[in-house]
Parts: C-alpha cells; structure tokens; sequence
C-alpha cells in the first residue's frame, strides 16, 4: 500500500455542523454513487451487488472525512480504515475488470458531488470564508489519499493476477506439449482465461529468439520452455494459434534457426511439437528455418535412420566394386537420374557436368545393376535408399 500524503490541519467544526453533515450522509452517499454511475460508462451496468459495495466505501469514506474534520487527535487514526477499504476498493475493480482510468473518473466525480453537498451545509451554518477554504482543501487532499491508495490496490491486484495468470498460460503450454487428456486441457485453459483456437502450430527456435518474435504472432500464442519438450534450456517452443498465413510466418522466423511443425487441432499440439522438433535435424546451418509441411519426403526418409542405413546398404551394395570417388559420382547420378525420369540433359544440368559424363556414369551403373535397374522393385529401394536429401546439397 501507497504512503499517504500529508493532510491539511484538522478543522474544528461545531458539534451543530458536525451533526447534520453526518445527517446527510446517507442521502450524500446515494448521490455520489448515482453520478458516478450516470457519468462513468464502466459503471454504467453496475450490478447490484457491486453497487451495495461501491456505496458502503462511499459512506465509509464520508463517515471517516467527517471524524477528521471534527477530531482533535492523530490524524492518522481515522484515515486508516477508510484508507484500508480503499486500497480493497481498487483491489475490487481490478478485479471487476474496470480500468484505472474509470476508478479515477469515480473518485473525480465523487469528489465533485460531495463538496458541493458540504459546502452547501458549511454555509448554512455560518462557516467563515476562510474556515470554507480550509475545510475544501480538507477535503480535496482527503479524496486524493484515498484515490492514491485505491491506485495502489488497483496496480497490485493487475499484477498479481497478471503474475497468476502467467503461471496458468506455462502449466497450459506444458499440458499440451505433454498430450495431456483433453478434459485436462480444457480445464487447465479455462484457469488461464485463454480462448482455445481451432489448431495450434508449434515452432521450435533458439529462446532469445523466441523472445524476439513473440509479439509478432496472435495475443493468444503460447510459450514453453526447451526443457518442457525435452530440449535444452536455450531452446523454447511457440504455440501459434490458427496460423493461416504460413509465408508470412516463414518470413518473420526466416535467419532465426526455427523449425516449423504442422497445424493440428489445438488438444493434439503435442503431433506439431514433435514433427517441429524432428525438422530441427533437417537445418543445414543453425540459422535455417524450416518449414516442415516443405519437407515432408525427408522426414519420412529420415524417420528411421538406422533402417533406411540398412536399406542403403544392401540396395546399393553392388556400387561396393567402384573405387569411392567414382562411387559417390555413380550414387549422385544415378539419385539425379530417377528424379528426372532418365532426362539426361536434365541430369547434366542438375549435376553441373556434361551428358557424356551422366552417359559414362549410367553405363556403370548399368554395369553394377545389370537388368536390376528394370525391377520395378529395385527401382523403389533405389528411389528410397537415394530419395532423401543428400548432406550439404540443396533439394529438387
């Protein structure tokens, strides 16, 4: 809570004025919160409810100015509840979701109705012009302590829940990265007051990156740690929902070292993570994005790494006779070869050598395979033992 500022001298007000402007207060109360819901359009809908605490804080609050305009001790005994219950006040709004700017335009407001009330009455019973300007200054600096600690309330109680709902959106991001049941999932968004969207996009990228970019994407995006998907600490994962302009999202993460999984129902995230992760091995350079809906053939080819070396190996055993130079010429073109149907100028173009040299290089492999070429069978071996993108060479 706020420190209060100091307030003017006390006033010594007769027991007569004393009287009736505690006579009035019910009535004043009324009045301030009539206006303050007239003129204020957050308050507009007051439920009634929130419009019995809002007047019970008013009356406490007049209730209180008055034993302080009247009393004679320490000003600060008082002022204490009143300024307790404004703090609570403020608490309450934040709560209720009105501004701070509509909390002020109330205290504003109130501030108004109420002087004019007590002047009124301060009149009546004779109050000198300068005992008056006392008892307005009394008033005002009154009204600005109580308004300075129902700030404070407000700003503590947006960053405690901000700070609470913080912990709901990580738990969230780890039930989903988790493939948690469904009914978790709802339950665990509903705690985080987040709107679930129809699909989820995982991107997996360095976390200062992460960091970078995030507010580039839709309010709703989620983050998680590396460490939640089984990653390093440096590593982070974004949740992107309803991402419906893949370019754009390859633009903004393009030189950043992210790979980017598929969109998939938003309870089934855990399928993009993992596909996110698995494009991270396609990056030739950490600074590569990946956009795996582009790289689909690769990641089945690599989905099982020990048995597509295995396939390699017997597939293309009878290149083993080659020197290994002239093998790995043979291997590339003969990879070029079934990716442009035969087309040997095609081939020449791809590889950067002559047709004489795709013409040489096919008749050995002709040599090795024999009639083999001509199975369909051996074919497919070939096109899947070859099919996947060579180390360090571009695709085609």
């Amino acid at each position: 809570m706020t420190s209060l500022p100091d307030l003017p001298a006390r006033l010594d007000i007769s027991p007569a004025l004393a009287d009736r402007l505690r006579r009035e207060l019910g009535t004043l109360a009324d009045e301030a919160v009539d206006a303050i819901i007239s003129e204020v359009p957050a308050y507009a809908h007051l439920g009634e409810q929130d419009g019995g605490l809002l007047r019970e804080a008013v009356s406490l609050a007049l209730g209180a100015f008055l034993t302080l305009a009247s009393q004679r001790d320490d000003a600060a005994v008082p002022i204490a509840p009143s300024t307790s219950g404004a703090y609570d006040l403020g608490r309450g709004e934040a709560r209720s979701g009105r501004s701070l700017e509509a909390l002020l335009a109330a205290y504003h407001i109130g501030a108004r109705v109420a002087w004019r009330r007590l002047s009124r009455a301060a009149a009546d019973e004779g109050l000198s012009a300068p005992a008056v300007g006392a008892f307005a200054e009394l008033v005002f600096a009154y009204i600005d302590a109580l308004s300075a600690t129902s700030v404070s309330g407000h700003s503590d109680e947006i960053a405690k829940s901000g700070r609470a709902r913080e912990r709901y959106l990580d738990r969230l991001a780890e039930a989903l990265a988790a493939g948690a049941d469904p009914r978790d999932l709802d339950a665990a968004a509903s705690r985080a007051a987040w709107r679930p969207p129809t699909t989820l996009t995982a991107v997996v990228l360095p976390s200062e990156a992460a960091t970078r970019v995030r507010h580039l994407f839709d309010e709703r995006t989620l983050t998680a740690s590396g460490e939640t998907i089984g990653l390093g600490e440096d590593t982070a994962v974004l949740l992107l929902p309803d991402d419906r302009d893949r370019v754009r999202t390859r633009r903004t993460l393009t030189g950043l070292g992210a790979s980017i999984g598929p969109a998939r129902p938003w309870q089934e995230a855990h399928a993009s993570i993992a596909r996110a992760i698995r494009g991270v091995d396609l990056r030739r350079r950490p600074s590569d994005t990946v956009d795996t809906d582009q790289r689909l053939v690769d990641l089945v080819l690599t989905a099982d790494p020990e048995a597509r070396g295995d396939l390699r190996a017997r597939v293309l055993a009878p290149l083993d006779r080659l020197r290994p130079t002239t093998r790995d010429a043979v291997e590339e073109t003969l990879r070029s070869w079934m990716l442009h149907h035969g087309r040997r100028a095609e081939v020449a173009a791809d590889l950067h050598v002559h047709p004489q040299t795709v013409r040489y290089r096919m008749g050995l492999a002709r040599e090795c395979f024999g009639d083999a070429l001509d199975d369909p069978r051996v074919t497919l071996a070939l096109v899947v033992a070859l099919g996947a993108t060579a180390p360090g060479r571009p695709d085609h």
